[in-house]
C-alpha cells in the first residue's frame, strides 16, 4: 500500500504485487463458464513450450470464456450396430483395409481437435477433473506432446523421472511420422471396435491397451536403432504398468486393438499384421528354447480371442479369427476360423468354412460354435 497526493489531499492505492512463480514453472489460469472455477496447472520447463494458451482465459478477473469456446457437440460412440460388421471381406488382398464410418475421414489435425473438444466436454461435466484433463489434453498443442506426456507419467518411478522418459518419447514421435500415422490408426481402431469405448479421449487417457502399444511403438524404434538397452527398459516399465508384455524387437502394424491387453505376451520375432484385434490373456510365444525366428505371424485383418497360444513360426492368414481358449502350433489358413485345444479348423481342414466378413471388425467371436461343437448346457 502507498500513499498519493492529490488536490491537496492524501489518497490510499492498493498495490498489488505480481503474483511470485517459481524459476522454472509457469501458473496459467482456467475458468469454467458454468461453475467459474479456477486453477493453476504447472509445466515442467521442458513441455512449457507445448501449453496451449490460446484456447483458455489467461484473465484472472474474467469469469468465463467466449461463448464459442465452449460450444461442441457430445461426442459418443455412434449407435449403429452393424456397420463395421457388414464390411466384406476382399478378394483379391489388400494393404489395409478402411471401413465406411465417417469418422476415418477426420484427418490428424482434426483428430487432436476432436479429442481436445471431447477434454472440454468432460470437463463439463466433471469439474473435478479440470485439472487432471488440462494437464493431460488441454495443455498441449499436438497430439504427439500429449501422449508422450502421459506415457512419461504412467511409466515413470523413482529413478526414472517423467521428465527423462518425456523428452525420450517426444524426440521419437516427432521424428518418426510413421509412428504417429499408426497412433491414429489405433486410436480410430479402438473407438471403432470396442463398444465400451465412448470416446478418442477416453482411449487417450484410460485404455491401458493402447498406451502399451504406443510405448511399444517407441520401444521398437530404439531397438532398430541398435539403442536395445533403453527399449528394453522401456519395455520392463510397460510390463509393471500396464501388465502388457511386448519385446521391442516385435513388429507390430497399424489400426491395432489389443482389447483390455492384461496378459498380453509377444515374443522378440513375433510380427503382427495390419487391422488385427487382439483380447486379454493371448500369448504370441515360442515353443521352447529354439533361437532366432521362433515367434507367430498375424496376417492382417485377424481376430484373437481371449486366452489363446499361439506358439512357435507359425502364420495366422489374412482375415482368420482364433476362437478363445484356442491353443494353435500350425498355420491357420486365411478367412478360416481355428478353435480348440489343440485347435482345429471349423469345418475341417479339407474344406474349412471360409469367412466373408473381416472379423478383426466385427468382433465376433461365438458365431463358429453351431459348427464346430454340438455340445449343448
Amino acid at each position: 500500500m502507498k500513499l498519493q497526493a492529490t488536490s491537496g489531499t492524501l489518497s490510499l492505492i492498493r498495490y498489488n504485487p505480481p503474483p511470485f512463480s517459481p524459476p522454472h514453472r509457469c501458473t496459467t489460469p482456467f475458468s469454467l463458464p458454468k461453475h467459474r472455477l479456477f486453477m493453476a496447472a504447472c509445466i515442467d520447463t521442458s513441455r512449457a513450450e507445448t501449453a496451449q494458451t490460446n484456447q483458455l482465459s489467461c484473465e484472472p478477473n474474467g469469469s468465463q470464456l467466449d461463448d464459442h469456446m465452449y460450444k461442441f457437440a457430445n461426442f459418443c460412440r455412434p449407435s449403429f450396430s452393424d456397420l463395421v460388421s457388414c464390411v466384406p471381406m476382399s478378394q483379391n488382398g489388400r494393404k489395409r483395409i478402411h471401413t465406411s464410418t465417417v469418422e476415418d475421414d477426420l484427418c490428424g489435425a482434426d483428430l487432436w481437435l476432436k479429442i481436445q473438444d471431447e477434454a472440454r466436454s468432460d470437463v463439463e461435466q466433471e469439474p473435478i477433473l479440470s485439472s487432471y484433463y488440462y494437464s493431460l489434453i488441454l495443455s498441449h498443442k499436438s497430439l504427439e506432446s500429449a501422449l508422450a506426456n502421459h506415457l512419461s507419467i504412467k511409466l515413470s518411478n523413482s529413478s526414472l523421472p517423467s521428465s527423462t522418459l518425456y523428452d525420450l518419447f517426444m524426440g521419437v514421435l516427432v521424428e518418426d511420422g510413421e509412428i504417429m500415422g499408426a497412433v491414429k490408426d489405433d486410436l480410430r481402431a479402438v473407438k471403432e471396435r470396442d463398444p465400451a469405448c465412448i470416446s478418442y479421449v477416453q482411449c487417450l487417457v484410460n485404455f491401458k491397451g493402447f498406451l502399451a502399444c504406443q510405448a511399444h511403438r517407441v520401444a521398437h524404434r530404439l531397438w532398430s536403432q541398435g539403442r536395445k538397452i533403453l527399449a528394453l527398459v522401456i519395455q520392463n516399465r510397460v510390463s509393471e504398468a500396464f501388465a502388457v508384455d511386448i519385446h521391442p524387437g516385435a513388429k507390430i502394424g497399424r489400426g491395432i486393438l489389443l482389447d483390455h491387453a492384461t496378459g498380453v505376451v509377444i515374443g522378440e520375432t513375433a510380427v503382427i499384421g495390419d487391422d488385427v484385434s487382439i483380447l486379454h490373456n493371448v500369448t504370441l510365444g515360442g515353443t521352447g528354447k529354439v533361437s532366432g525366428d521362433r515367434h507367430p505371424k498375424l496376417g492382417d485383418g485377424v481376430l484373437i480371442g481371449a486366452g489363446t497360444c499361439i506358439l512357435g513360426n507359425v502364420r495366422i492368414g489374412d482375415g482368420a479369427k482364433v476362437g478363445a481358449g484356442s491353443v494353435v502350433l500350425k498355420e491357420v489358413p486365411p478367412k478360416t476360423t481355428a478353435v480348440g485345444n489343440p485347435a482345429r479348423l471349423v469345418g475341417g481342414k479339407e474344406n474349412p468354412i471360409k469367412l466373408d466378413k473381416i472379423p478383426s471388425f466385427t468382433m465376433d467371436q461365438t458365431s463358429h460354435i453351431s459348427e464346430w461343437s454340438d455340445y449343448v448346457i
